[in-house]
Protein backbone atom coordinates (compact mmCIF):
# COMPACT_ATOMS: atom_id res chain seq x y z
CA UNK A 1 0.00 0.00 0.00
CA UNK A 2 1.41 3.40 -0.99
CA UNK A 3 2.32 5.62 1.97
CA UNK A 4 0.27 8.79 2.36
CA UNK A 5 2.10 12.00 3.36
CA UNK A 6 1.06 15.26 4.94
CA UNK A 7 -0.20 17.81 2.46
CA UNK A 8 1.57 20.75 4.13
CA UNK A 9 4.44 21.36 6.52
CA UNK A 10 2.08 23.25 8.83
CA UNK A 11 -0.15 20.17 8.91
CA UNK A 12 2.77 17.97 9.98
CA UNK A 13 3.85 20.40 12.71
CA UNK A 14 0.35 20.93 14.11
CA UNK A 15 -0.56 17.21 14.09
CA UNK A 16 2.78 16.24 15.67
CA UNK A 17 2.45 18.98 18.28
CA UNK A 18 -1.15 17.87 18.80
CA UNK A 19 0.07 14.40 19.73
CA UNK A 20 2.46 15.88 22.29
CA UNK A 21 -0.02 18.50 23.53
CA UNK A 22 -2.53 16.87 25.82
CA UNK A 23 -3.62 16.36 29.38
CA UNK A 24 0.03 16.36 30.50
CA UNK A 25 0.37 19.99 29.38
CA UNK A 26 -2.92 21.49 30.49
CA UNK A 27 -3.61 19.37 33.58
CA UNK A 28 -0.40 17.80 34.91
CA UNK A 29 2.00 20.69 34.25
CA UNK A 30 0.08 23.40 36.18
CA UNK A 31 -0.45 21.33 39.32
CA UNK A 32 3.20 20.17 39.26
CA UNK A 33 4.23 23.83 39.12
CA UNK A 34 2.04 24.41 42.18
CA UNK A 35 3.38 21.37 44.05
CA UNK A 36 7.03 22.22 43.32
CA UNK A 37 7.21 25.84 44.29
CA UNK A 38 6.69 27.69 41.02
CA UNK A 39 9.45 29.47 39.12
CA UNK A 40 12.41 27.11 39.65
CA UNK A 41 10.36 24.12 38.52
CA UNK A 42 9.47 25.92 35.27
CA UNK A 43 13.15 26.81 34.72
CA UNK A 44 14.33 23.23 35.31
CA UNK A 45 11.53 21.87 33.12
CA UNK A 46 12.64 23.99 30.15
CA UNK A 47 16.26 22.93 30.69
CA UNK A 48 15.46 19.21 30.73
CA UNK A 49 13.16 19.57 27.73
CA UNK A 50 16.19 20.74 25.73
CA UNK A 51 18.61 18.20 27.24
CA UNK A 52 16.34 15.12 27.12
CA UNK A 53 13.03 15.54 25.34
CA UNK A 54 14.14 17.09 22.05
CA UNK A 55 17.03 14.63 21.40
CA UNK A 56 14.87 11.53 21.85
CA UNK A 57 12.16 13.11 19.69
CA UNK A 58 14.69 13.50 16.84
CA UNK A 59 15.45 9.78 17.10
CA UNK A 60 11.81 8.71 16.88
CA UNK A 61 11.23 10.98 13.89
CA UNK A 62 14.43 9.85 12.16
CA UNK A 63 13.50 6.16 12.48
CA UNK A 64 10.08 6.93 11.04
CA UNK A 65 11.28 9.03 8.10
CA UNK A 66 14.07 6.62 7.13
CA UNK A 67 11.64 3.70 6.95
CA UNK A 68 8.20 5.22 6.22
CA UNK A 69 6.83 2.51 8.53
CA UNK A 70 5.55 2.10 12.09
CA UNK A 71 8.07 1.04 14.74
CA UNK A 72 8.14 -2.74 14.32
CA UNK A 73 8.47 -2.63 10.53
CA UNK A 74 10.86 0.32 10.81
CA UNK A 75 13.25 -1.45 13.18
CA UNK A 76 13.08 -4.60 11.06
CA UNK A 77 14.08 -2.59 7.98
CA UNK A 78 16.90 -0.63 9.65
CA UNK A 79 18.35 -3.11 12.16
CA UNK A 80 21.41 -5.31 11.46
CA UNK A 81 20.54 -8.80 10.21
CA UNK A 82 19.90 -11.30 12.97
CA UNK A 83 19.06 -8.71 15.64
CA UNK A 84 15.80 -8.36 17.51
CA UNK A 85 15.21 -4.62 17.87
CA UNK A 86 11.92 -4.99 16.01
CA UNK A 87 10.38 -6.78 19.01
CA UNK A 88 10.16 -3.36 20.64
CA UNK A 89 7.57 -2.46 18.00
CA UNK A 90 5.11 -4.88 19.57
CA UNK A 91 5.68 -3.23 22.96
CA UNK A 92 5.08 0.18 21.35
CA UNK A 93 1.74 -0.96 19.92
CA UNK A 94 0.54 -2.23 23.30
CA UNK A 95 1.89 0.92 24.97
CA UNK A 96 -0.21 3.13 22.68
CA UNK A 97 -3.20 0.85 23.19
CA UNK A 98 -2.73 1.02 26.97
CA UNK A 99 -2.52 4.82 26.78
CA UNK A 100 -5.86 4.98 24.99
CA UNK A 101 -7.44 2.58 27.48
CA UNK A 102 -7.47 5.35 30.10
CA UNK A 103 -6.77 8.55 28.15
CA UNK A 104 -10.12 8.25 26.35
CA UNK A 105 -11.90 8.08 29.72
CA UNK A 106 -10.26 11.28 30.98
CA UNK A 107 -10.98 12.95 27.61
CA UNK A 108 -14.60 11.96 28.19
CA UNK A 109 -14.48 13.79 31.55
CA UNK A 110 -13.34 16.97 29.77
CA UNK A 111 -16.16 16.67 27.23
CA UNK A 112 -18.66 15.93 30.00
CA UNK A 113 -17.67 19.05 31.94
CA UNK A 114 -17.86 21.18 28.80
CA UNK A 115 -21.44 19.96 28.40
CA UNK A 116 -22.27 20.61 32.06
CA UNK A 117 -20.99 24.18 32.00
CA UNK A 118 -22.66 24.89 28.64
CA UNK A 119 -26.03 23.61 29.91
CA UNK A 120 -25.79 25.58 33.16
CA UNK A 121 -25.34 22.64 35.56
CA UNK A 122 -22.86 24.70 37.60
CA UNK A 123 -25.03 27.82 37.66
CA UNK A 124 -26.39 28.88 41.06
CA UNK A 125 -24.81 26.09 43.11
CA UNK A 126 -22.64 26.34 46.23
CA UNK A 127 -18.94 25.48 46.44
CA UNK A 128 -19.79 22.36 48.43
CA UNK A 129 -21.99 21.06 45.61
CA UNK A 130 -19.18 21.33 43.02
CA UNK A 131 -17.41 18.25 44.38
CA UNK A 132 -20.68 16.33 44.34
CA UNK A 133 -21.06 16.83 40.58
CA UNK A 134 -17.66 15.23 39.92
CA UNK A 135 -18.39 12.32 42.28
CA UNK A 136 -21.79 11.74 40.66
CA UNK A 137 -20.17 11.60 37.21
CA UNK A 138 -17.62 9.02 38.34
CA UNK A 139 -20.25 6.86 39.99
CA UNK A 140 -22.51 6.77 36.92
CA UNK A 141 -21.55 3.91 34.54
CA UNK A 142 -23.85 5.32 31.82
CA UNK A 143 -22.31 8.79 32.01
CA UNK A 144 -18.75 7.44 31.99
CA UNK A 145 -19.36 5.08 29.07
CA UNK A 146 -21.17 7.75 27.06
CA UNK A 147 -18.24 10.19 27.33
CA UNK A 148 -15.76 7.46 26.45
CA UNK A 149 -17.90 6.25 23.54
CA UNK A 150 -18.23 9.72 21.98
CA UNK A 151 -14.47 10.31 22.11
CA UNK A 152 -13.60 6.89 20.62
CA UNK A 153 -16.26 7.09 17.90
CA UNK A 154 -15.33 10.54 16.65
CA UNK A 155 -11.61 9.80 16.94
CA UNK A 156 -11.78 6.80 14.63
CA UNK A 157 -14.38 8.48 12.40
CA UNK A 158 -11.93 11.32 11.66
CA UNK A 159 -9.04 8.94 11.03
CA UNK A 160 -11.13 6.78 8.68
CA UNK A 161 -10.69 9.48 6.02
CA UNK A 162 -6.90 9.09 5.97
CA UNK A 163 -4.01 11.45 6.71
CA UNK A 164 -4.76 14.48 4.54
CA UNK A 165 -8.57 14.44 4.46
CA UNK A 166 -9.04 13.25 8.04
CA UNK A 167 -6.24 13.62 10.60
CA UNK A 168 -4.42 16.62 9.08
CA UNK A 169 -7.56 18.55 8.12
CA UNK A 170 -9.34 18.21 11.47
CA UNK A 171 -6.23 18.46 13.67
CA UNK A 172 -5.26 21.77 12.06
CA UNK A 173 -8.59 23.30 13.01
CA UNK A 174 -8.49 21.77 16.51
CA UNK A 175 -4.99 23.16 17.15
CA UNK A 176 -5.87 26.60 15.77
CA UNK A 177 -8.99 26.61 17.98
CA UNK A 178 -6.90 25.46 20.94
CA UNK A 179 -4.41 28.32 20.53
CA UNK A 180 -7.20 30.91 20.19
CA UNK A 181 -8.99 29.59 23.30
CA UNK A 182 -5.82 29.47 25.38
CA UNK A 183 -5.01 33.12 24.58
CA UNK A 184 -8.59 34.17 25.40
CA UNK A 185 -8.54 32.29 28.71
CA UNK A 186 -5.10 33.59 29.68
CA UNK A 187 -6.11 37.20 29.03
CA UNK A 188 -9.23 36.70 31.16
CA UNK A 189 -7.20 35.22 34.05
CA UNK A 190 -4.63 38.01 33.93
CA UNK A 191 -7.33 40.67 34.46
CA UNK A 192 -8.56 39.05 37.71
CA UNK A 193 -7.81 40.74 41.06
CA UNK A 194 -4.51 39.61 42.61
CA UNK A 195 -3.59 37.86 39.33
CA UNK A 196 -0.03 39.25 39.36
CA UNK A 197 0.71 37.36 42.59
CA UNK A 198 -0.04 34.17 40.70
CA UNK A 199 2.23 35.25 37.83
CA UNK A 200 5.07 36.01 40.27
CA UNK A 201 4.71 32.59 41.91
CA UNK A 202 4.61 31.00 38.46
CA UNK A 203 7.59 32.68 36.79
CA UNK A 204 9.91 34.15 39.44
CA UNK A 205 12.37 31.63 40.97
CA UNK A 206 12.02 31.66 44.75
CA UNK A 207 14.79 30.16 46.90
CA UNK A 208 12.50 29.71 49.90
CA UNK A 209 10.01 27.69 47.83
CA UNK A 210 12.88 25.61 46.41
CA UNK A 211 14.27 24.84 49.87
CA UNK A 212 10.83 23.97 51.18
CA UNK A 213 10.16 21.48 48.39
CA UNK A 214 13.73 20.14 48.25
CA UNK A 215 15.93 20.76 45.23
CA UNK A 216 16.22 17.03 44.52
CA UNK A 217 12.43 16.63 44.43
CA UNK A 218 11.98 19.66 42.16
CA UNK A 219 14.74 18.51 39.77
CA UNK A 220 13.28 15.01 39.55
CA UNK A 221 9.74 16.26 38.98
CA UNK A 222 10.94 18.66 36.26
CA UNK A 223 12.94 15.89 34.59
CA UNK A 224 9.92 13.57 34.59
CA UNK A 225 7.56 16.19 33.16
CA UNK A 226 10.00 17.27 30.43
CA UNK A 227 10.36 13.67 29.37
CA UNK A 228 6.71 12.60 29.49
CA UNK A 229 5.19 15.72 27.95
CA UNK A 230 6.29 14.69 24.44
CA UNK A 231 4.89 11.12 24.68
CA UNK A 232 8.18 9.67 23.46
CA UNK A 233 9.22 6.03 23.79
CA UNK A 234 6.19 4.12 22.46
CA UNK A 235 6.26 5.19 18.81
CA UNK A 236 3.36 7.63 18.94
CA UNK A 237 5.68 10.34 17.57
CA UNK A 238 7.66 7.99 15.29
CA UNK A 239 4.61 7.50 13.09
CA UNK A 240 4.65 11.18 12.09
CA UNK A 241 8.27 10.86 11.03
CA UNK A 242 7.09 8.19 8.61
CA UNK A 243 4.81 10.78 6.97
CA UNK A 244 7.53 13.49 6.74
CA UNK A 245 9.16 14.77 3.58
CA UNK A 246 12.93 15.19 3.21
CA UNK A 247 12.71 18.97 2.66
CA UNK A 248 13.41 20.00 6.27
CA UNK A 249 15.86 18.70 8.88
CA UNK A 250 14.50 16.68 11.77
CA UNK A 251 16.42 18.75 14.32
CA UNK A 252 14.65 21.91 13.24
CA UNK A 253 11.22 20.30 13.10
CA UNK A 254 11.74 18.74 16.55
CA UNK A 255 12.53 22.15 18.06
CA UNK A 256 9.34 23.56 16.50
CA UNK A 257 7.23 20.69 17.88
CA UNK A 258 8.79 21.11 21.35
CA UNK A 259 8.19 24.87 21.17
CA UNK A 260 4.49 24.47 20.34
CA UNK A 261 4.10 21.84 23.06
CA UNK A 262 5.86 24.05 25.62
CA UNK A 263 3.89 27.13 24.59
CA UNK A 264 0.63 25.37 25.43
CA UNK A 265 1.97 24.18 28.80
CA UNK A 266 3.22 27.64 29.74
CA UNK A 267 0.00 29.32 28.63
CA UNK A 268 -2.01 26.82 30.68
CA UNK A 269 -0.07 28.09 33.70
CA UNK A 270 -1.09 31.66 32.84
CA UNK A 271 -4.71 30.50 32.91
CA UNK A 272 -4.63 28.54 36.15
CA UNK A 273 -2.10 30.25 38.46
CA UNK A 274 -3.66 33.77 38.38
CA UNK A 275 -7.13 32.23 38.84
CA UNK A 276 -5.94 30.26 41.87
CA UNK A 277 -4.43 33.33 43.55
CA UNK A 278 -7.43 35.50 42.66
CA UNK A 279 -9.90 33.17 44.39
CA UNK A 280 -7.77 31.68 47.16
CA UNK A 281 -7.42 28.22 45.59
CA UNK A 282 -4.31 26.24 46.55
CA UNK A 283 -2.15 25.83 43.39
CA UNK A 284 -0.72 22.58 44.77
CA UNK A 285 -4.14 20.88 44.88
CA UNK A 286 -2.84 18.12 42.60
CA UNK A 287 -4.90 16.23 40.01
CA UNK A 288 -8.16 17.48 41.57
CA UNK A 289 -7.24 21.04 40.56
CA UNK A 290 -9.09 20.85 37.22
CA UNK A 291 -12.32 19.10 38.25
CA UNK A 292 -12.77 20.21 41.87
CA UNK A 293 -10.87 23.45 42.51
CA UNK A 294 -11.20 25.36 39.22
CA UNK A 295 -14.97 24.82 38.84
CA UNK A 296 -15.31 26.62 42.18
CA UNK A 297 -13.47 29.56 40.59
CA UNK A 298 -15.90 29.63 37.68
CA UNK A 299 -18.90 29.35 40.01
CA UNK A 300 -17.87 32.61 41.73
CA UNK A 301 -16.55 34.40 38.64
CA UNK A 302 -18.58 36.95 36.72
CA UNK A 303 -19.64 35.19 33.50
CA UNK A 304 -18.48 31.90 35.04
CA UNK A 305 -20.78 29.77 32.90
CA UNK A 306 -19.19 31.15 29.72
CA UNK A 307 -15.60 30.96 30.96
CA UNK A 308 -16.11 27.45 32.37
CA UNK A 309 -17.51 26.31 29.02
CA UNK A 310 -14.58 27.87 27.14
CA UNK A 311 -12.04 26.34 29.53
CA UNK A 312 -13.36 22.80 29.22
CA UNK A 313 -13.76 23.18 25.45
CA UNK A 314 -10.05 24.04 25.43
CA UNK A 315 -9.32 20.99 27.60
CA UNK A 316 -11.38 18.80 25.25
CA UNK A 317 -9.45 20.08 22.23
CA UNK A 318 -6.12 19.43 23.98
CA UNK A 319 -6.98 15.85 24.91
CA UNK A 320 -8.73 15.03 21.62
CA UNK A 321 -5.68 16.13 19.58
CA UNK A 322 -3.66 13.39 21.31
CA UNK A 323 -6.45 10.84 20.85
CA UNK A 324 -6.52 11.48 17.09
CA UNK A 325 -2.75 11.15 16.78
CA UNK A 326 -2.45 7.91 18.76
CA UNK A 327 -5.46 6.39 16.99
CA UNK A 328 -3.59 7.02 13.71
CA UNK A 329 -0.62 5.08 15.09
CA UNK A 330 -2.84 2.10 15.98
CA UNK A 331 -4.43 2.16 12.52
CA UNK A 332 -1.08 2.53 10.72
CA UNK A 333 0.46 -0.33 12.69
CA UNK A 334 -2.32 -2.67 11.59
CA UNK A 335 -2.07 -1.43 7.99
CA UNK A 336 1.69 -2.13 7.96
CA UNK A 337 1.51 -5.50 9.70
CA UNK A 338 -1.70 -7.04 8.37
CA UNK A 339 -2.24 -5.13 5.09
CA UNK A 340 -5.94 -4.61 5.79
CA UNK A 341 -7.93 -1.80 4.19
CA UNK A 342 -8.20 1.44 6.21
CA UNK A 343 -11.97 0.93 6.52
CA UNK A 344 -11.63 -2.57 7.98
CA UNK A 345 -8.76 -1.49 10.24
CA UNK A 346 -10.68 1.50 11.57
CA UNK A 347 -13.75 -0.58 12.44
CA UNK A 348 -11.73 -3.29 14.20
CA UNK A 349 -9.61 -0.75 16.10
CA UNK A 350 -12.74 1.13 17.17
CA UNK A 351 -14.28 -1.95 18.80
CA UNK A 352 -10.95 -3.04 20.33
CA UNK A 353 -10.23 0.35 21.93
CA UNK A 354 -13.81 0.84 23.12
CA UNK A 355 -14.02 -2.58 24.77
CA UNK A 356 -10.55 -2.40 26.32
CA UNK A 357 -11.31 1.06 27.71
CA UNK A 358 -14.43 -0.05 29.55
CA UNK A 359 -12.62 -1.30 32.71
CA UNK A 360 -11.18 2.18 33.28
CA UNK A 361 -14.56 3.85 32.70
CA UNK A 362 -16.13 1.42 35.20
CA UNK A 363 -13.22 1.66 37.66
CA UNK A 364 -14.97 4.27 39.80
CA UNK A 365 -18.33 2.53 40.01
CA UNK A 366 -18.94 -1.14 39.13
CA UNK A 367 -15.23 -2.05 39.39
CA UNK A 368 -14.39 0.40 42.18
CA UNK A 369 -13.10 -2.41 44.44
CA UNK A 370 -10.47 -3.45 41.90
CA UNK A 371 -6.89 -2.27 42.59
CA UNK A 372 -4.56 -4.04 40.10
CA UNK A 373 -1.25 -2.57 41.37
CA UNK A 374 -0.91 -1.87 45.08
CA UNK A 375 -3.44 0.73 46.20
CA UNK A 376 -3.87 2.12 42.68
CA UNK A 377 -7.25 1.98 40.95
CA UNK A 378 -7.55 0.85 37.31
CA UNK A 379 -6.77 4.25 35.78
CA UNK A 380 -3.80 4.84 38.09
CA UNK A 381 -2.47 1.31 37.46
CA UNK A 382 -2.65 1.69 33.68
CA UNK A 383 -0.96 5.10 33.89
CA UNK A 384 1.77 3.70 36.19
CA UNK A 385 2.67 0.92 33.75
CA UNK A 386 2.82 3.30 30.81
CA UNK A 387 4.42 6.40 32.37
CA UNK A 388 6.83 4.74 34.80
CA UNK A 389 7.86 1.67 32.80
CA UNK A 390 7.02 1.65 29.09
CA UNK A 391 7.85 5.28 28.21
CA UNK A 392 11.34 5.50 29.79
CA UNK A 393 12.21 1.94 28.73
CA UNK A 394 11.06 2.70 25.19
CA UNK A 395 13.12 5.89 25.09
CA UNK A 396 16.20 3.91 26.13
CA UNK A 397 15.58 1.47 23.28
CA UNK A 398 15.33 4.30 20.73
CA UNK A 399 18.53 5.90 22.04
CA UNK A 400 20.55 2.67 21.98
CA UNK A 401 19.17 1.74 18.56
CA UNK A 402 20.19 5.10 17.08
CA UNK A 403 23.63 5.64 18.62
CA UNK A 404 25.26 2.21 19.05
CA UNK A 405 26.91 -0.08 16.51
CA UNK A 406 24.57 -2.89 17.55
CA UNK A 407 21.58 -0.97 16.24
CA UNK A 408 21.02 1.40 13.34
CA UNK A 409 24.16 3.35 14.26
CA UNK A 410 24.89 7.01 14.94
CA UNK A 411 26.21 7.83 11.45
CA UNK A 412 23.03 6.62 9.73
CA UNK A 413 20.83 8.33 12.31
CA UNK A 414 22.63 11.69 12.02
CA UNK A 415 22.59 11.54 8.22
CA UNK A 416 18.82 11.06 8.25
CA UNK A 417 18.23 13.68 10.94
CA UNK A 418 20.29 16.32 9.10
CA UNK A 419 18.73 15.72 5.71
CA UNK A 420 16.97 18.82 4.35
CA UNK A 421 17.02 22.55 5.20
CA UNK A 422 17.11 23.70 8.80
CA UNK A 423 18.92 23.15 12.10
CA UNK A 424 21.63 20.45 11.95
CA UNK A 425 22.63 18.23 14.86
CA UNK A 426 26.41 18.55 15.46
CA UNK A 427 28.38 15.32 15.08
CA UNK A 428 30.00 15.76 18.49
CA UNK A 429 26.58 15.23 20.10
CA UNK A 430 27.39 11.55 19.63
CA UNK A 431 29.21 11.45 22.98
CA UNK A 432 26.36 13.12 24.86
CA UNK A 433 23.84 10.81 23.21
CA UNK A 434 25.90 7.72 24.04
CA UNK A 435 27.14 8.35 27.55
CA UNK A 436 24.98 11.03 29.23
CA UNK A 437 21.45 10.86 27.80
CA UNK A 438 20.95 7.12 28.59
CA UNK A 439 21.94 7.80 32.22
CA UNK A 440 19.41 10.65 32.50
CA UNK A 441 16.64 8.45 31.07
CA UNK A 442 17.68 5.60 33.40
CA UNK A 443 17.32 7.98 36.37
CA UNK A 444 13.77 8.79 35.20
CA UNK A 445 13.05 5.07 34.92
CA UNK A 446 14.36 4.21 38.42
CA UNK A 447 12.64 7.21 39.99
CA UNK A 448 9.36 6.19 38.35
CA UNK A 449 9.59 2.69 39.80
CA UNK A 450 10.39 4.05 43.25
Amino acid sequence: MEREFFKTRLGFLLVSAGCAVGIGNVWRFPFLVGQNGGGFFVLFYLLFLILMGAPVLTMELAVGRASHRTVRSAFKMLEPKGSFWHLHGVLCFFGCLLLMMYYTTVSGWMLNYFGKFSLGTFSEISSEQVNGIFDAMLQSPAEMILGLGIIVFFGFFVNSFGIQKGLEKISKWIMIGLFLLIVLLALNSLRLPNAMEGVKFYLLPNWDNLKEQGIGNVLTAAMNQAFFTLSIGIGSMEIFGSYMSDKFSIGGESIRICSLDTLVALMAGFIIMPACFAYGIQPDAGPSLIFLSLPQVFVHMSGGRFWGSVFFLFMTFASFSTVLAVFEYLISYCLDEFHWTRKKTTILCFFAVFLLSLPCALGYNILSDLYPIGNRDILESEDFILSNILLPFGALVFILFCVTKWGWGFDKYIAEANKGKGLKIPHWFKYYFRFVLPILIFIVFINGLL
